[in-house]
């Protein structure tokens, strides 16, 4: 089972630093991620995600090589493979491109943008839906981070060293806790 984990950051850019520092430690596999979002809401209150996961990207990839690789088969049926491929390729990218952008994979846009409406402007949150974790290894690469935990699926015992490994370095704020 998943756990989410939703951290706020009081800057635009410091969500997308952390991510770049989970995909590192995802590498060395210490951290298993099932989906990430970053969202940013800029000084007029618009809130931006930014998807770790391009669907229309992914589904446009796969479209394509199974279309091209049915078309090519149907093609060869008819004398005229390249003819198969290459429009058995355009109509797999197109329908595969549509499925994509069609799907919610992971967390639920619509709970991170009611979420992310909550945070002040001028700041970011990263969402993150966590399969296995290192905790120890992972929560020292963090230590000092200057984040608040927003909210969790963790118990109650996680999410306080949670807290107190990305918040060591950081004077308690007005703001923390009104999320």
């Amino acid at each position: 089972m998943s756990d989410l984990i939703v951290v706020g950051f009081d800057s635009t850019g410091e969500a997308d630093k952390v991510l770049l520092k989970l995909n590192s430690l995802r590498k060395e596999y210490l951290i298993d991620l099932e989906d990430a979002v970053v969202v940013v809401r800029d000084a007029d209150g618009k809130v931006h995600l930014k998807q770790s996961m391009n669907l229309t990207t992914v589904g446009a990839t796969s479209g394509l090589l199974s279309g091209s690789l049915w078309g090519g088969l149907v093609g060869l049926l008819f004398l005229n493979p390249l003819a198969g491929f290459a429009l058995g390729g355009a109509i797999g990218a197109g329908a595969g491109a549509l499925s994509g952008s069609l799907v919610d994979y992971g967390i639920d846009d619509d709970f991170i943008k009611s979420l992310g409406n909550t945070i002040p402007n001028n700041s970011s949150a990263l969402f993150v839906l966590v399969r296995k974790v290192q905790p120890e290894k992972v929560l020292a690469e963090f230590s000092g981070l200057r984040g608040r935990v927003l909210k969790t699926s963790l118990s109650p015992e996680q999410e306080q060293k949670l807290q107190a490994a990305i918040s060591e370095a950081q004077t308690p704020s007005p703001q923390a806790g009104t999320f």
